[in-house]
């Protein structure tokens, strides 16, 4: 799943921390962070606040949680089309 815009991070910390088992993020640059570490949640947020967050891909090892971070994603997205963004 590519990230894009997330604009309220506690929301998206909360989706996170309802997830089962281990979500990552991967940086074009091939680092890896899990995000259910408070640390690494902390560090990812920074890349996701840089120019290049729009590239960063995130993986669920559970299925379950893969769809909870889709229906974040999906109810992103479709504030973003009510904005006008």
């Amino acid at each position: 799943m590519k990230l894009k815009n997330i604009k309220d991070v506690k929301k998206f910390i909360n989706v996170l921390d309802d997830c089962k088992r281990d979500v990552y993020l991967k940086s074009p640059q091939g680092d890896v962070f899990n995000l259910k570490s408070s640390l690494s949640q902390y560090i990812a947020i920074g890349r996701l606040l840089e120019e290049n967050g729009d590239n960063l891909e995130m993986f669920a090892d559970d299925q379950a949680d893969e769809a909870l971070l889709i229906g974040f994603l999906m109810e992103l997205a479709k504030e973003d089309s009510q904005s006008g963004k």
